[in-house]
């Protein structure tokens, strides 16, 4: 039987329900395509914001539990990378330790979305930036101290497009629309970005965050175009663009991020969109379908699962045809129910696909990698 290695890291509030529906969807499919999955799971449960403020309200030591909750994750990944792990599924987790394990490991988050035949990359730079950086705490003042630079953002660039080729092989990118708030950089991020249309063969242009949305509303979107954002936007901006290019709710979709520092050999960290969800810890309630999914899009990229997340989408859609839905879509299903009705569906042999129905929160089959 073939092995597959795949990481987890567990956050606190809804992480480890979260991670017990990861463990048993990947193993199921696993096991029906005759593979063995090796799940190597982070010692350390890493904070929420809400775990880390309700553990203490000083400053000091809310930023030594961050460094630590940071240093460990970055270690891990990188111990991970070393042995050959291609993937990683992690819970939601402090975004502040996210960052700046971002900033040292160089993150980028990539998403595809489509609407009316028009195709969009959308890949958000988290290597850098306004929410990457150290905090200095005076009295009643934190100081953010944060970078961009040229390395960092000619990599971004570069990974867009040689991801976008990979995405649409047929042809390309036909742009890359750069969202930045470049006026606030003297003109530096201009600079940088000046010659690399003519190295990379693609038309290059930087605008700012509230340009791009006001072309989006006046024009819609040009096909094959590659959004490369920063996060002051882009963080703001994905759920909107999950709504109006993906057909979906971020409580449903998982996103991935890849880490392009050369000693991470390209790892790729699996992550739901929904944050921690605290308030629901405990209680069987968290919505599970995009851990569900991502689970299948591991099983089937790095696991030797081929066909995985179509088979899942299509389980997917029968369940919630049959209403089996926890409460955040209508329903009175536990996250348990959901899922054990779901590995139930696996089980059945194939039939003809349920359609989903009609409603608020249609059931989007799987985007094209």
């Amino acid at each position: 039987m073939d092995t597959a290695r795949i990481a987890l890291a567990v956050g606190r509030g809804t992480g480890a329900e979260l991670a017990t529906v990861f463990e048993r969807v990947l193993h199921r499919i696993a096991r029906q395509h005759g593979v063995h999955v090796d799940i190597l799971r982070s010692p350390r449960t890493y904070h929420s914001y809400a775990s880390l403020r309700a553990e203490t309200d000083d400053t000091e030591r809310a930023a030594r539990l961050t460094q630590q909750d940071a240093a460990h994750y970055e270690t891990f990944c990188r111990e991970q990378a070393a042995a050959g792990t291609q993937a990683v599924f992690r819970t939601a987790v402090n975004a502040q330790s996210l960052y700046l394990v971002r900033e040292h490991l160089a993150a980028v988050k990539v998403e595809e979305l489509h609407a009316d035949g028009a195709r969009l990359l959308l890949v958000r730079d988290q290597a850098q930036g306004f929410y990457t950086g150290a905090n200095l705490h005076t009295l009643d003042r934190v100081v953010r101290t944060t970078e961009f630079s040229r390395a960092v953002t000619r990599q971004v660039v570069r990974h867009a497009v040689l991801r976008a080729r990979r995405a649409w092989p047929d042809s390309g990118p036909a742009t890359v629309v750069m969202a930045y708030k470049h006026h606030l950089l003297d003109g530096a991020l201009d600079n940088w970005t000046a010659g690399l249309a003519d190295e990379l063969g693609v038309e290059i242009t930087l605008y700012q965050p509230d340009t791009v949305n006001r072309n989006l509303i006046a024009h819609g979107l040009r096909d094959r175009t590659v959004l490369v954002a920063g996060n002051e936007w882009a963080d703001i901006m994905h759920v909107v663009l999950l709504d109006r290019f993906g057909f979906e709710q971020q409580e449903r979709r998982f996103t991935e991020n890849t880490y392009l520092h050369p000693d991470l050999h390209g790892l790729t960290e699996y992550q739901t969109v929904h944050g921690s969800a605290d308030d629901l810890a405990g209680r069987d309630l968290v919505n599970p379908v995009a851990t569900i999914r991502a689970a299948a899009r591991i099983a089937e990229q790095h696991a030797r699962c081929p066909g995985a997340s179509t088979v899942v989408e299509t389980a997917l859609a029968a369940v919630h045809a049959r209403g089996v839905r926890t409460p955040d879509f209508g329903g009175t299903a536990s996250t348990t129910q959901v899922l054990d009705t779901l590995l139930s569906e696996l089980d059945r042999p194939p039939g003809p696909a349920v359609p989903a129905p009609a409603g608020p929160a249609p059931v989007a089959t799987a985007l094209p990698r």
